[in-house]
């Protein structure tokens, strides 16, 4: 450890910030992260230029600030925006410090610009400073971070430090011990509630893949060391759990609480699945004690709101920003309350009475339920599901049991007489009957003649021309099997074609409800084929038939056969063919009518009931009996065939059996109902799965939309300045070669110019050198001298000259 003067404290400055936006709902905050160490400033409101004025320091001696230097460690501040009311944490921007820059002697501050900016369209900066200070304090052994005076935190007990703070279990009496425990005697309760959770599907990038198998979700977090986790779901599109809490006790004082949260800031809360984390949000704890509330002795101090879910940094870059209203969120409530009672009290479960609560956070870290406790708090969960197959055999058996053994049924059918009503055989054995009686058996059901008209296929797009025939079945009709339209036809691109034989017609018996409700259920699927008598035949497209809008038309009254007034209903409509391979294009187009005749109620059966048969209507499910033969001494009288007891008997035991065959159909009928609602059900299920599907891949459409927008309007502005540039320089390219050819003109009309002046001069010369000739000659004429060239002059003047030089020296 170095000496007293070896003491440095490293010092960043935030001082203010410029170019942010303003939000009067949030606080922002700077966090500084330095070899592992955190400090923040206080908030400060969300303003154009938010005003810090803080110093974050840390402790260090120069051996370790040399090493920091080689290494280069870095100092990391990264800005946040809090949310006032939720208390949600918001990434503004970072900002990166070369330790290498500080020195000791004081430094101007400096702008900083900051890096990833959440708000693209502010150049949001922050003003900064880092100097080394020596340290005048006495030296603390190792290297432990300083905070600045704003953060600093004073407990009453003396010789506590803040940081040493944790939480001990007490597993005998079931509580944590925060602080002294001579000092530290109250108790509290902190619980926290995960209530609801939306848009989660927003945390998975489409090119995450989950398992195959049916995934589990759920949430986890540490609380005072326990983890916690909820009941896993498995659908992230409607998560449906059930909120719960997770208790724990402790036991500490007001002070040393504020303390510790004040140290232990954070709870994470993170979605899982399996051992991978999908998202997590982050709630900051120092707001249930604040310094100086007393609140909490009196009512419980609670965080509740809506925390934004943000991905991990693995898969941050993979999703795009989604708008706010789709972000993923989690409904949380962290309470903390002061226990009264003395003594703790460990409770397995707690429950609240808003909300149904399944479980509370025994102090122990490991969870353990006996199966008679997890048995009875177990939730009972009302099926809706279709009945499997065992339980669709056991009530066949029943059925068939039902139709064995009438007499353990004791339903009244229809045919039942009073027993006021009913007269016994008399005591002569005789088999003819005193009274008669016509029984009614009534039946609901309606006639109906449905006829379906396949007219023409046109605007066929199947890139040959196609041997076409359509095919459909509906069971419902009465038969299974499939209709045909024949012979097959050729249908080339853009051309209509009329169908041969297309006209089909069922009469068939059923409720009115039955029939919508089947209508409205099932579409009629009409198949297009192309029929190659080299090839196999070719499922080109399906269409879809919504029987259920004949059902909306008006109705048109007419007479039937017999003189009964009926009903009917024509519908007409074009549709078109989707492609049953590949992509769901359109091939073709369809043109049908429907029409939906209503013969009214099926004829009423009439029934002759003898006395015998009204006997039996006392117990009408158990069969007729077969009277006893007559004495042989009887008169012996020949009733009509249709009055004999055996005949009325028969009738009656086949009337039984039609009652049956139509309990039987009811069942039968039931048991689809349920199968198709359950069908229905999940079908309606998917169908909100894709549809949330559908608008998260749009959310993110829209932002790569916007993206390549924001691309493109660049490139434009780009290529216009290009443009600009370019026209620019041709301007320039222009003016210079214009001045370059004016500026060669004129040197070219100087140089002409100059030419034309030296051989002016030069004539000038030549004229007067003639005319001083001229003058010369004639002179010498005046004067009566010879003309002597001007060359044998010279020559003549050597020679006098050469005669008075003296003879050079001769050597000897």
């Amino acid at each position: 450890m170095g000496s007293k003067s070896d003491q440095l404290l490293i010092v960043v400055s935030v001082l203010e910030g410029r170019y942010f936006p303003k939000r009067p709902k949030y606080k922002l905050v700077v966090e500084a992260k330095f070899d592992g160490e955190h400090l923040a400033t206080d908030p400060v409101d969300h303003t154009d230029q938010p005003e810090f004025a803080t110093e974050l320091a840390w402790e260090l001696d120069r051996k370790a600030l040399h090493q920091h230097r080689l290494q280069r460690t870095p100092i990391k501040l990264q800005c946040f925006a809090l949310d006032s009311l939720t208390s949600a944490k918001e990434t503004v921007g970072y900002i990166v410090l070369d330790l290498r820059a500080a020195q000791e002697k004081k430094q101007p501050p400096k702008w900083y610009p900051l890096l990833s900016n959440k708000y693209p369209k502010f150049k949001s900066e922050l003003q900064l400073s880092v100097t080394l200070e020596t340290d005048t304090k006495t030296s603390v052994d190792g290297f432990k971070a300083k905070e600045a005076p704003p953060r600093d935190i004073t407990i009453l007990l003396p010789g506590l430090d803040p940081k040493n703070l944790v939480a001990v279990l007490n597993k005998e009496e079931g509580y944590h011990q925060i602080g002294p425990a001579e000092y530290c005697r109250d108790y509290f309760v902190l619980s926290v509630t995960i209530a609801f959770a939306t848009q989660l599907e927003q945390l998975i990038p489409t090119t995450v893949k989950l398992p195959e198998q049916q995934p589990e979700f759920f949430f986890y977090y540490s609380l005072l060391g326990n983890d916690v986790t909820n009941e896993p779901f498995t659908d992230l599109i409607n998560p449906n759990f059930e909120p719960e809490r997770a208790s724990v006790r402790i036991r500490s004082s007001t002070e040393v609480l504020r303390a510790y949260f004040l140290t232990h800031s954070k709870l994470q809360i993170h979605l899982c699945c399996g051992d991978q984390s999908l998202g997590s949000t982050e709630i900051l704890l120092p707001g249930l004690v604040k310094k100086g509330n007393v609140d909490i002795c009196q009512q419980p101090v609670a965080i509740e709101g809506t925390f934004i879910l943000v991905p991990p940094n693995r898969a941050r870059q993979k999703l795009p920003l989604v708008p706010l209203d789709m972000a993923p969120t989690l409904g949380v409530s962290i309470a903390l309350q002061k226990d009264n009672v003395s003594q703790p009290i460990v409770q397995g479960v707690t429950k609240a009475e808003p909300e149904k609560m399944k479980k509370a956070l025994s102090p122990t870290r490991d969870q353990e339920r006996s199966p008679e406790q997890s048995s009875h708090n177990a939730p009972r969960q009302t099926h809706h599901s279709p009945p499997t197959k065992e339980d669709a055999t056991e009530s066949e058996v029943e059925s068939i049991q039902h139709d064995r053994n009438p007499k353990q049924q004791k339903k009244a059918l229809n045919t039942r007489v009073p027993a006021s009503q009913s007269h016994h055989v008399t005591g002569s054995g005789t088999s003819e009957p005193t009274t008669g009686q016509k029984i009614t058996v009534p039946t609901v059901s309606h006639h109906f003649c449905f006829s379906l008209d396949l007219r023409s296929v046109h605007n066929m797009d199947a890139g040959f021309s196609v041997n076409c025939i359509l095919r459909y079945s509906y069971p419902f009709f009465g038969s299974a099997a499939p209709i045909m339209t024949s012979p097959p036809v050729e249908v080339k691109k853009n051309m209509e074609v009329f169908l041969p034989q297309s006209y089909c017609a069922f009469d068939f018996a059923t409720l009115p409800h039955q029939l919508q409700d089947t209508f409205f259920r099932l579409p009629l699927l009409v198949e297009l084929w192309h029929k190659d008598k080299m090839t196999k035949d070719l499922l080109l497209g399906v269409a879809r038939l919504q029987l259920s809008n004949v059902l909306t038309m008006e109705k048109i009254r007419f007479l039937g056969a017999n003189g009964e007034q009926c009903w009917r209903q024509i519908f007409s409509e074009t549709v078109p063919f989707t492609a049953a391979q590949g992509p769901s294009n359109k091939v073709a187009e369809l043109s049908y009518t429907i029409t939906l005749e209503d013969y009214g109620l099926v004829k009423m059966h009439e029934v002759l009931v003898s006395d015998s048969s009204q006997c039996l209507g006392a117990d009408a499910d158990e069969p007729p009996q077969i009277p006893l033969p007559q004495p042989v001494n009887a008169p012996q009288v020949q009733p009509e065939p249709r009055e004999t007891l055996e005949y009325k008997a028969a009738l009656e035991l086949e009337m039984w059996k039609e009652m049956q065959e139509d309990l039987f159909e009811d069942q039968l009928k039931k048991k689809e109902l349920a199968h198709m609602q359950a069908l229905a059900e999940e079908w309606r299920k998917r169908d909100r799965e894709r549809e949330a599907l559908v608008k998260k891949k749009v959310a993110e459409y829209t932002v790569l939309e916007g993206q390549l927008q924001k691309t493109l309007t660049d490139l434009e502005k780009r290529e216009k300045q290009l443009v600009s540039a370019e026209t620019e320089l041709q301007r320039l390219k222009r003016e210079l070669k214009s001045e370059h050819e004016r500026n060669l003109q004129e040197l070219q009309d100087t140089m002409r110019r100059v030419k034309d002046e030296c051989a002016h001069q030069v004539e000038l010369e030549k004229s007067r050198i003639r005319q001083l000739e001229e003058s010369k000659i004639h002179l010498q004429q005046q004067e009566g001298k010879p003309i002597v060239d001007s060359r044998q002059w010279a020559l003549d003047r050597r020679v006098p000259l050469a005669s008075r030089c003296p003879p050079a020296p001769q050597t000897t």
